[in-house]
């Protein structure tokens, strides 16, 4: 089973993690405060496998340059998000990437809405899926920033998180984790969508 360590920083609350495996992990959405996420990952003395960004949004991937200078580790991003990311990218996903932390294998899930690039994190053993600002516990993320759609935002939502099984538990760029059992009762926006 992965560890999750949760950060929120900045104005907007965000969520930063740092997830672990066997002594392995990787840091995903460290919009602020990298000080954070080296504190963790030296206490814990963790080998850092990559820094991956859910989307190029700063409050999701302010630190994502120092602590990749810091930890000598890789920045993990979206092809299409890549474009609007200042610094530099080492690994250029296009979705349906599989990758292994520590035992597990996690997936690469393309679901632009809140932006063109946007990505999800899925750890099938570990039911846990890493959202981004593409679904949170209450509502989705907002596609009304310059590359965001409301259509490949429904898009994203109708193909592929309304396809999750409800025990698959999320945790998202902003607000507390939740099962989707729980968003298919809570979240309206999603609702709206799936009808």
């Amino acid at each position: 089973m992965i560890k999750i360590k949760r950060f929120v920083c900045g104005n907007l609350e965000a969520n930063g993690y740092v997830v672990s495996s066997q002594g392995h992990c990787l840091i995903i959405d460290p919009g602020y405060k990298p000080g954070l996420y080296e504190d963790y990952v030296g206490e814990h003395e963790l080998e850092v496998e990559g820094i991956i960004l859910t989307h190029h949004h700063y409050d999701h991937s302010g630190a994502a340059e120092q602590l990749r200078r810091e930890l000598a580790c890789r920045v993990m991003m979206h092809r299409v998000d890549s474009d609007m990311y200042d610094d530099e990218v080492d690994v250029f996903f296009d979705g349906g990437e599989e990758l292994t932390l520590g035992d597990e294998k996690l997936e690469i899930i393309h679901t632009p809405g809140h932006t063109g690039g946007g990505i999800c994190i899925m750890f099938p053993e570990s039911k846990v899926c890493f959202t981004g600002d593409t679904v949170f516990n209450v509502d989705l993320g907002r596609t009304d920033l310059a590359d965001g759609s409301q259509r490949e935002m429904e898009k994203s939502i109708k193909d592929i998180v309304d396809k999750w099984e409800n025990d698959i538990r999320i945790y998202p760029g902003h607000g507390d984790d939740c099962t989707m059992k729980k968003v298919r009762i809570i979240n309206r926006e999603f609702l709206d969508i799936v009808g």
